[in-house]
């Protein structure tokens, strides 16, 4: 029975090819129909249910968020004047934030590699769309021919063995073809499953970090609070370090400048003195001991004073944002000069933390730097930090490894000191001691296990 021979060959060998080919083959008659059918003018029951259970969803949600929103301020308020509490969960939400930002980037970045992919299956599919179809014909046309009987006449026993011989050319080629493309159909499938999943994972890493933010922005406002409460005169200092800014040209003038003449940066300065002083007899008994010092040190979330002395933090630091580096220190800058920082790209809003354990100097827009932090992490060195569009500290203000200080923009703050694409948020970072920029390198964590989160 010729028939049933050609369908077991053919169609038991492509393992339901035919089905996943004919859903191909079946899209633009579907769209067709689609096309054709005539939409209702009047809006049927089952649309004013789904928009009913749309409208339910949506107060639903913003009762959570309303709930949640009164949840986190208890949580915030229980905290109280505790200081350490308060940076406890400032660094370690600020952590998160950090975290999930990075999965979000590699997400993307797997979501961009399969999406090239499939469309590359979709293209290679599309150009052999007509070997599919010939394939398919056959099979149909196989199956619908009567099969001679073999027992009636000798010359139909004949016309079966030169069938039979004509089939064993044709059918392996046929059976070939046919595997081939369920293979690619099947990766295809297999493909969609794993950017589905990959994109419902994005989605919930942003839910996530849209929650994180939300609490840190209310963490970093009741820093903030406190931080005014013990300084009446924040405002008024403030005002004064933008004025002075305005009266210097570089800035080496501006860090002298502020810690002489500013109230709060001279206190704060004057405190960074004395800690590296504390520091540096610790560092050389601890030299002495041969003790090393690790992530440990930085434990302590009450301290008002850096944890060791800022030479000794080399290889502890982590940067203080999520990004590329896109120019090193020492490198040309773009414009014929020489780079006294480095670069990162960011991505929009990403938030910005504090490198180390320091004092603020200065914090507010200067020159081509747009907004700009000046931090004394004493022993004579300051870090620089600039592109930013909203800072989050004040004048004064000590602040820990991996606190948060600011949070980026949409577009580059600091393009005309970067030579850089202006719609690209970046971030400039610039280590000095004693007034001279030195190479931020050595200081940088190699790993996260050896990253600093205050």
């Amino acid at each position: 029975m010729r028939a049933p021979i050609i369908n077991l060959l053919l169609i038991a060998s492509v393992s339901g090819t035919s089905v996943l080919g004919s859903s191909i083959l079946g899209a633009s008659l579907a769209q067709a129909q689609t096309a054709t059918t005539p939409q209702t003018a009047a809006v049927s029951p089952d649309a004013i249910k789904q928009r009913e259970q749309e409208l339910e969803a949506a107060r639903a949600s913003k009762k959570s968020a309303e709930e949640a929103q009164a949840k986190l301020k208890s949580e915030i308020s229980s905290l109280g004047q505790d200081r350490t509490q308060l940076n406890q969960q400032l660094i370690d939400t600020a952590a998160n934030v950090r975290t999930v930002e990075t999965k979000i980037d590699e997400a993307e970045a797997r979501l961009k590699t399969l999406n090239s992919r499939e469309q590359q299956m979709r293209t290679s599919l599309d150009s052999r769309r007509a070997d599919i179809i010939e394939v398919l014909a056959a099979l149909q046309r196989a199956g619908r021919r009567t099969p001679p009987a073999l027992l009636v006449r000798p010359e139909d026993a004949l016309q079966s063995l030169r069938t039979a011989m004509l089939l064993g050319a044709v059918v392996p080629e046929l059976r070939g073809r046919a595997e081939k493309i369920a293979g690619e159909l099947g990766e295809l499938v297999a493909l969609r499953k794993t950017i589905a999943t990959e994109r419902d994972q994005l989605a919930s890493d942003r839910d996530k970090v849209r929650t994180d933010q939300t609490r840190l922005t209310a963490l970093v406002d009741e820093r903030q609070r406190q931080q005014a409460s013990r300084e009446k005169d924040l405002d008024a200092e403030n005002s004064r370090a933008i004025a002075l800014s305005r009266q210097v040209g570089d800035l080496q003038g501006l860090i002298a400048k502020m810690e002489q003449d500013l109230q709060s940066a001279a206190k704060a300065a004057e405190k960074a003195a004395e800690a590296a002083k504390q520091a540096e007899a610790k560092a050389a008994a601890n030299a002495a001991a041969s003790v090393k010092p690790g992530p440990g040190v930085f434990k302590d979330r009450s301290r008002t004073t850096p944890a060791i002395a800022f030479a000794s933090a080399k290889g502890l630091l982590p940067l203080p944002v999520n990004g590329n580096k896109i120019r090193d220190f020492g490198g040309s800058d773009g414009v014929g000069g020489v780079q006294k920082g480095i670069s990162l790209a960011t991505k929009p809003g990403s938030q910005v933390t504090t490198p180390c354990d320091c004092w603020v100097v200065y914090s507010g827009p200067f020159r081509s730097y747009g907004q700009l932090l000046i931090l004394n992490a004493g022993g004579g060195y300051h870090v620089l930090i600039a592109g930013m569009e909203r800072i989050s500290v004040n004048i004064g203000q000590f602040v820990l490894t991996g606190e948060p200080v600011a949070s980026m923009g949409s577009t580059s703050q600091v393009a005309s000191i970067l030579a850089t694409n202006a719609s690209q948020p970046v971030l400039y970072v610039e280590f000095r001691k004693d007034g001279t920029p030195i190479d931020p390198g050595p200081w940088w964590a190699t790993n996260e296990g050896e990253k600093v989160r205050g």
